[in-house]
């Protein structure tokens, strides 16, 4: 056989391989599947298999109530399932969900320390955060031969569990170094983070993110190693990075924190975070993507894949989500897209008839600790309906943090635009304690109306422009989301809140 029969029986053997996953042409073709899986904020991806049900949680930050669990048959379309955390304990973030011996547990790190959660079924009552009482952050636990358990740590390092998983039962042992990371690369830091742990035959495997969450777009990286050891030494892998950014006009971008499973079919992937080029603000977005394993035990993305073009679906039974943000408030308990940013109040919120209404606090949108949701999509609008008891200011806004916001206000005459805080008046004597409310983003570019009976919207004079508000501008790793605001002293009742994209 001559080079060039050879090289054109390489050639097809390429592409026939290569089209098990994926199809680079239309990307609404039967049977793929294009990323994210999660479109907004959703960072530090945690997945679990619990026979053919797969469970995911993502780091919840300051929104309360925190640790939103996600469940899917197919590992594309996710449904809610259950908040785990209703108790405020700080910041947190980057959680490993595990099962153990029928019971659940989810680790994670918030205010110095690190805390577990544990349910016997995944849809709760999730027991209160117990205090671990160690440092460090970004748990991942194991299981050895022994049936032992174990949590790692960012640096690498690694401390005993009692047999319950509640407690830690003695000092932290330092095991993994990491991988190198080449000094001419263009990275935030080194910064060994999120490790994520199996055992697979003979060999303990454990994928962790270097290069640092946010900066260069080639910084975040997923890196693997091997041990037949816990305690090492570490093997690491010859296909790292196994995902790394390396071209500035990649779509997706620092891509990390990546845990990896099997299904139930016997099929290995890889779920992970990254930003979007262009739409930073919308935070760490979900990805998934196939990855197989090599005759020498090592696994990698198989060639030819692209994580931003279409890939072949898993080989899974179907799932289905009727998953939305649009609410009536119909119920008396919020739907699980909302979250109150920095706390969580029970007394100060009620649903009754078709309806939210939030006790006012505060002097702005900042401190007014606003009900939030994440958007999904390049540009939407939203609208909701307002009714202002006593001296209260409603407000829509896009939110970042407490010092980062802009909006559309309303108190009971006036409209008001609030522009990074500083307010300037719209419209006067329009409102009489009743009025809608509407925000409009076209990538990035957002414009402000009101209207007085829903059907005719007046556009106000000022809007806004968010596309630097996101973490390597403001830090924090948060992401720009849509809040409800009742600031000042009295009430503000929500009623028909309605997301609708614009594609």
């Amino acid at each position: 056989m001559n080079k060039f029969i050879i090289t054109i029986f390489l050639l097809q053997f390429s592409i026939c391989a290569t089209a098990q996953y994926q199809v680079a042409q239309n990307p609404k073709t039967p049977g793929f599947y294009t990323n994210p899986i999660f479109a907004g904020d959703y960072p530090d991806p945690s997945i679990l298999r619990d026979g053919d049900n797969y469970y995911m949680v993502h780091s919840s930050f300051e929104y309360y109530p925190g640790l939103l669990i996600w469940h899917s048959k197919d590992l594309i379309n996710w449904k809610p399932v259950a908040h785990a955390l209703h108790k405020k304990v700080g910041s947190v973030y980057a959680p490993d969900l595990v099962k153990y011996k029928n019971k659940f547990y989810i680790y994670f790190p918030a205010n110095g320390t690190n805390y577990v959660v544990t349910a016997d079924s995944i849809g709760g009552q999730w027991s209160e955060p117990v205090d671990l009482k160690i440092g460090n952050i970004d748990p991942g636990h194991i299981t050895d031969e022994q049936g032992k358990r174990y949590l790692f740590f960012s640096d690498g390092g690694f401390v005993p569990l009692s047999d319950d998983g509640l407690s830690t039962t003695g000092n932290q042992k330092s095991s993994y170094k990491g991988w190198p990371i080449p000094r001419n690369w263009s990275i935030e830091c080194f910064c060994l983070e999120g490790p994520k742990l199996i055992k697979r035959g003979g060999y303990y495997y454990i994928t962790v993110a270097e290069g640092g969450t946010a900066g260069p777009i080639t910084g975040h990286m997923v890196v693997s190693a091997r041990s037949k050891s816990l305690s090492g030494p570490w093997e690491n892998s010859p296909y790292n990075p196994i995902v790394r950014t390396t071209e500035q006009t990649e779509k997706w971008r620092s891509k990390g924190h990546a845990t990896i499973i099997d299904d139930v079919k016997g099929n290995w992937w890889m779920v992970f975070h990254a930003y979007e080029k262009d739409f930073y603000n919308k935070g760490r977005q979900t990805m998934l993507l196939p990855i197989e394993w090599t005759k020498d035990g090592w696994y990698k993305v198989p060639t030819g894949i692209n994580d931003s073009k279409p890939i072949k679906k898993p080989d899974l039974a179907p799932s289905k989500t009727n998953f939305n943000l649009n609410d009536n408030f119909a119920g008396n308990k919020l739907k699980s897209q909302w979250q109150f940013f920095e706390e969580l109040d029970t007394n100060r919120f009620k649903l009754a008839n078709n309806s939210l209404s939030v006790k006012a606090k505060g002097n702005t949108i900042g401190n007014s600790s606003p009900l939030l949701c994440i958007p999904e999509d390049h540009s939407y609008t939203v609208d909701v309906e307002v009714l202002i008891e006593g001296k209260a200011t409603a407000g829509l806004a896009l939110f970042y943090n407490s010092t980062a916001s802009s909006g559309i206000l309303a108190n009971n005459e006036d409209i008001v635009a609030d522009l990074r805080g500083w307010r300037a008046p719209a419209e006067k004597n329009v409102v009489n304690n009743h009025v809608f409310l509407r925000l409009k983003n076209i990538e990035n570019t957002v414009d402000l109306y009101y209207s007085k009976d829903g059907i005719k919207w007046n556009k106000i004079e000022n809007s806004f422009e968010v596309s630097g508000m996101h973490h390597n501008v403001l830090s924090g790793f948060l992401s720009l989301r849509i809040g409800l605001c009742s600031i000042g002293d009295g009430k503000v009742t929500f009623r028909n809140f309605k997301y609708t994209p614009i594609k």
